[in-house]
């Protein structure tokens, strides 16, 4: 599915995806990544949600974000009690979701100019 906004603001922005990339801004991703308002991490860590467990979270915490989308990839899955735990101690709201609502949502809280994360699973 490809995305057409109209900004204003510079940034990452989530311009289209589909079960084998994700287009953020002018670059392909092809795995799993964190995004930001201003940062694009890949190779962070899991490359898949299952994969994906509280020993990776320094780097999404160290991103300093007040919310996190997690993409469960291509269906919706809930992050297991671990993450949601260790996020709440850190003061971190955490919304799990599959790939086009994690992208939507994604870009709708950087056009509100907040303090958001995105890890992002394309499985």
């Amino acid at each position: 599915m490809r995305f057409t906004l109209e900004t204003g603001s510079a940034g990452n922005l989530i311009r289209g995806y589909s079960g084998e990339e994700i287009r953020i801004g002018e670059r392909v991703v092809r795995e799993s990544c964190l995004v930001t308002a201003t940062e694009l991490l890949t190779q962070w860590g899991p490359q898949s949600f299952a994969e994906f467990t509280s020993a990776h979270l320094a780097t999404l915490i160290g991103l300093a974000p007040e919310l996190v989308i997690l993409s469960t990839g291509m269906t919706q899955q809930f992050a297991p009690l671990e993450i949601r735990q260790a996020l709440a101690r850190h003061g971190i709201g955490l919304e799990a979701m599959q790939l086009g609502a994690a992208c939507r949502t994604f870009n709708v809280l950087v056009q509100e100019e907040r303090r958001v994360a995105a890890a992002l699973f394309l499985r």
